[in-house]
């Protein structure tokens, strides 16, 4: 049988040859059992040579378009469906997409100061480790070096007493979610604050069968009247309020927990960033681990490109959480870990941590300064006490969206409080993060604020 094909000097002639054969067959212009031409015949009416041939027809009879059959040659495979053929388009112009209005002022409040990072520390660090021993995986646990550093580093700063073996090491407060959700199985019911980290809530309704939405007050998160397997928490600095929770409250939760033999799991996303007042344990540190999973991030105190985080789990879980993941890989860079872990070991991270709690008190008392210097008194601080961001409430006359698109046009960016309630709130806020932004900045984005919100 007589093939139609036309060579060119565009692509290698066997990748032609193939591509043309094959195009035939799926259209059904060549019946199911016909006989292709030999190499030799193919190859003079061509003028190719039959290697040339031979390797067209050896990939088309590799992906099943076509079979051989001993001393008869090649024959079209037969088949029932239909090959969906991609349709040939005429290359055009890219699109060129509206750019948005450019932003020099942002008030993220995952943003950190970079320009404070320690750079030559770090770098040393990196080199001291970038050996080939350590380009293979960390155990799934975690570097047991940096686990040590970590349980040492809880236990000081927060008063968490617990063992290494107790400290997962995960990449960002997402992936653990993740983990712990999987863990306690898709029928699981968890508890959320309302409002609260719509990351996380995300994360529970995604993997979890039921999830419920805990109010919070000014002492915190309530306690629940629900029947859940754990409750997600932010009780240093409540996310996105910055309330900080009550004695009364922890004391009634950790209660709360134990008679109903249910989990909190405990972010301490930025406590180490606390501005008024003294310092409340933490509840893993008043439970000593016992209903209370504790979980932190370096996320604020260096920076989020790290991804590095943490777990702590009562003692009780730590077999079983082991076993359920012992066919896992460690999905955080062992060198990372291994340079983290000296830096803490050499009290650089200390250092680090002090240099910067100065810094962002001082960014802190900068942008209360400037509100309060240029906005009108209906402009509503909140949760100023801990962390690196407040809460603005607005006046009656400014609502959040209008607030964020007058914003935009003069070039800052200002976040919405809305997208952590699940319910609609009557709330007009805006979430102000400072950490990433110098003074200047700072006091220049208020004084736009004023010109377009005032």
């Amino acid at each position: 049988m007589e093939v139609n094909i036309n060579l060119n000097n565009d692509s290698p002639k066997y990748v032609q040859i193939y591509e043309q054969l094959k195009n035939t067959i799926v259209t059904k212009k060549l019946p199911a059992h016909s006989k292709l031409p030999s190499k030799r015949h193919l190859a003079e009416n061509l003028s190719v040579s039959v290697h040339t041939v031979k390797e067209a027809y050896e990939q088309l009879d590799a992906e099943g378009f076509i079979y051989s059959k001993e001393r008869s040659g090649y024959f079209v495979s037969p088949f029932e469906f239909e090959w969906q053929q991609i349709k040939e388009t005429k290359a055009t112009q890219p699109v060129t997409e509206t750019s948005p209005v450019k932003t020099d002022i942002d008030f993220h409040n995952g943003h950190v100061d970079a320009s404070s990072f320690p750079f030559t520390s770090w770098r040393k660090l990196f080199k001291k480790y970038l050996q080939p021993e350590n380009l293979v995986n960390s155990p799934w646990q975690g570097e047991p070096t940096l686990r040590f550093e970590i349980a040492q580093y809880v236990q000081r700063s927060r008063g968490v007493q617990c063992d290494s073996s107790q400290v997962f090491i995960f990449g960002g407060t997402q992936h653990q979610l993740q983990a712990l959700c999987l863990f306690f199985g898709p029928t699981s019911i968890a508890g959320i604050e309302e409002p609260g980290f719509k990351r996380a809530r995300a994360i529970f309704q995604q993997y979890c069968y039921h999830t419920y939405h805990i109010a919070v007050d000014k002492n915190g998160v309530t306690v629940p009247t629900q029947k859940i397997d754990f409750l997600y928490t932010t009780p240093a600095h409540q996310f996105p309020l910055g309330m900080v929770m009550s004695a009364d409250r922890r004391a009634a939760l950790l209660h709360w927990a134990q008679k109903n033999n249910t989990y909190i799991i405990e972010d301490d996303y930025d406590s180490e960033y606390r501005f008024k007042g003294q310092p409340f344990p933490s509840l893993a540190k008043m439970d000593q681990l016992q209903q209370v999973i504790y979980s932190g991030t370096f996320s604020k105190t260096l920076i989020p490109s790290i991804r590095i985080s943490y777990l702590i789990l009562p003692s009780s879980l730590v077999e079983a959480f082991t076993n359920f993941y012992k066919d896992q890989k460690s999905v955080v860079s062992k060198i990372d870990q291994l340079i983290l872990a000296d830096f803490i070991t050499q009290g650089l991270f200390d250092k680090h941590l002090a240099k910067m709690r100065t810094l962002y008190r001082k960014k802190q008392i900068a942008l209360i300064t400037a509100i309060k210097t240029h906005l009108p008194s209906t402009f509503q601080i909140i949760g100023e006490k801990s962390g690196l961001h407040i809460v603005l409430k607005l006046p009656n006359t400014l609502s959040e969206k209008e607030a964020i698109q007058k914003a935009l046009g003069i070039g800052v960016c200002v976040y919405p409080s809305s997208t952590s309630y699940y319910k609609p709130s009557a709330q007009q806020m805006i979430i102000l993060g400072y950490g990433g932004l110098s003074f200047e900045q700072i006091e220049e984005g208020i004084l736009r604020l004023k010109k377009v919100w005032d």
